[in-house]
């Protein structure tokens, strides 16, 4: 799926051969690389017509692959088309779960060796309890 100037020679000539071989793969093979271009450059435009094109006549996993986009079409447009991300969001999140985990003690476990001292209580003793 690498941009076609960025293939070797030889990796060129043996594309060429397993797409003569098979016009199934050189139409999955047509499909998959503008579904990476809308990927690679963020286009979430132009998906709804490249599903359209692979429920019609794409070989029956690519097909599939479309069904689920379409159901989600959406979320997959939105992820294709804008620029922000909740990466910064996601790294608060973890930061303070690490917070948590180191405040209650639960930064690092290891299995106490020998009985637990810790009483234990049955489910129904813990719903009597008030």
């Amino acid at each position: 799926m690498r941009p076609r100037e960025t293939l070797t020679e030889s990796q060129e000539e043996r594309l060429l051969e397993v797409r003569l071989a098979c016009p199934d793969i050189a139409h999955a093979c047509d499909l998959a690389r503008t579904f990476a271009d809308l990927v690679r450059h963020q286009l979430g435009h132009p998906l709804l017509e490249w599903i359209r094109q692979a429920e019609q006549d794409a070989p029956k996993p690519m097909n599939g692959f479309a069904g689920f986009l379409r159901r989600d079409l959406d979320a997959v447009t939105a992820g294709l088309t804008f620029t922000w991300s909740s990466g910064v969001v996601e790294a608060h999140v973890s930061r303070i779960k690490t917070l948590k985990r180191a405040m209650y003690g639960r930064a690092s476990f290891t299995l106490p060796s020998g009985p637990d001292p810790r009483p234990t209580m049955s489910f129904t003793e813990l719903r009597s309890e008030p």
